[in-house]
């Protein structure tokens, strides 16, 4: 049976692919912070145990390694957090926020990849999916902090791809647009005439789990048009682009 470790599971995104996983055959580490969330997912799926730890916390890879057990087929990136404030806002921006939310959306991961990574590599062919965003292509106002750690998780992601390939372990990224989910919900967005349309549900970015990961694609974005289009746009015309971002960004 294949093994899975999925993070940021109690919710959202992480919650959907536990679920796509475990439709697929899965058996399943589920790993988030709300314990009462975690036991309760599992005792909705075939085979799953959970973790329940902040990634933040110097324990938390080596805790997640001992519940694994001997193989591992599979490596979900997916937790992480978000607080908008404009970086010269140093009540509720500046550096202090962009280093908290990189000590989850960044830093976390690389730990759990790095205590993870030998065993991925023994129980190849496997996979590592890392959810980014479409913020760590394109960045708006008041994301400042967002963005830094999901521009620096697709930096990393693509050297790990080639780095890990001649180990047989595929590394995949995930970029969601606008999913609505529980930390995320959108309202702002959905409300605006238009616009309701962009938004998508957890589900999506699950299947694009299952793209990036076991079905060895390098990047899939969520949902593909319009936000594929803004990304290769970003290259040859940023102008045009970034008057675009402005526009969504700013509120």
């Amino acid at each position: 049976m294949k093994v899975a470790v999925v993070t940021g599971a109690s919710s959202g995104i992480g919650e959907a692919a536990a679920r796509r996983l475990d439709a697929d055959g899965w058996r399943l580490i589920l790993v988030a912070r709300r314990e009462e969330r975690l036991q309760k997912l599992c005792s909705e799926l075939g085979d799953a145990s959970y973790v329940a730890v902040d990634l933040t916390d110097d324990d938390a890879p080596a805790k997640v390694r001992a519940a694994v057990g001997d193989e591992l087929h599979l490596l979900v990136n997916n937790a992480g957090s978000s607080k908008r404030a404009a970086f010269g806002d140093r009540e509720k921006g500046g550096y202090a926020n962009v280093k908290r939310i990189m000590a989850i959306n960044f830093d976390a991961v690389l730990r759990l990849t790095e205590e993870l990574l030998p065993l991925l590599r023994d129980s190849a062919p496997s996979s590592i999916v890392n959810v980014a965003s479409v913020a760590g292509r394109i960045a708006n106002a008041r994301g400042s902090a967002y963005s830094s750690s999901k521009f620096a998780l697709i930096g990393w992601s693509e050297a790990l791809l080639h780095e890990e390939r001649e180990h047989g372990v595929h590394v995949g990224m995930v970029l969601p647009g606008f999913i609505s989910t529980e930390g995320f919900p959108q309202e702002d967005i959905k409300a605006r005439k238009g616009m309701s349309w962009m938004v998508k549900t957890p589900d999506k970015v699950a299947d694009a789990i299952v793209a990036a990961g076991p079905g060895g694609k390098a990047e899939v974005t969520v949902p593909k048009f319009p936000y594929r289009v803004f990304t290769s746009l970003r290259a040859v015309a940023p102008g045009l682009v970034l008057g675009l971002s402005e526009k969504v960004g700013r509120r």
